[in-house]
């Protein structure tokens, strides 16, 4: 069993959505950026110290001084102890309670939900609960505000059985990203699906490419 395939069977939320979502951040001379992907103990520790050092991270997005702020923004970043740098990082879907109904109400239009084909990033380090129907802070500047995002259907399992958003944010700033998500509107909208994660650091000309999946089945 692969490690992508060992995260599907652990995901903690009260969601069958197992396809993960994908991030690679590129320089502006089209040069992968390597990322943290942190491992089960990782994410152990990286929770623990947001819950003893709450927002580390500034208004304008920005790490605050003083190592505590940059473990709890960062996690201990020790390879095989804590995890591993990838040019592709991975992670399971977290679907919400008003995104389950949501998804209930596209099926049957019942509830006039619009289609969730926004992806919003944020810096936000609250750990991803059922009840969440934002992201916790999110980014409005420097390219990477909530984007409409290109839609299509993939095939995991059975033909077209996965709804799949891709969409490339051209950073213009500098910040350290640590939530994303998908929504149904330019503003406000309902939350489908929201994580966190080991800060992504972007800097002004990085272009950061994001793909969620969300499995029908």
């Amino acid at each position: 069993m692969t490690k992508e395939q060992k995260l599907k069977k652990k995901i903690g939320a009260q969601t069958k959505c197992y396809e993960n979502v994908f991030y690679q951040l590129k320089s502006a001379d089209g040069k992968f950026k390597p990322l943290w992907k942190m491992n089960a103990l990782g994410n152990f520790f990286l929770k623990l110290l947001r819950k003893l050092v709450p927002n580390p991270i500034t208004e304008d997005g920005q790490i605050k001084s003083g190592q505590l702020n940059h473990f709890s923004a960062y996690g201990f970043r020790v390879p095989i102890l804590f995890g591993f740098w990838t040019t592709r990082l991975f992670m399971p879907n977290a679907v919400t309670n008003a995104g389950f109904a949501g998804l209930a109400s596209r099926i049957n239009g019942s509830g006039a939900e619009a289609v969730f084909t926004y992806i919003g990033l944020g810096t936000g380090t609250t750990a991803f609960a059922v009840g969440n129907t934002t992201l916790e802070t999110e980014l409005t500047d420097s390219g990477l505000a909530r984007a409409n995002s290109t839609a299509s259907r993939v095939t995991t399992t059975v033909t077209n059985d996965t709804a799949q958003l891709v969409n490339t944010f051209s950073v213009t700033g500098t910040k350290a990203v640590t939530e994303s998500g998908i929504l149904n509107a330019a503003s406000t909208g309902t939350l489908l699906c929201r994580q966190v994660f080991s800060a992504i650091n972007v800097v002004n000309t990085d272009s950061l490419q994001i793909t969620w999946k969300v499995k029908a089945a």
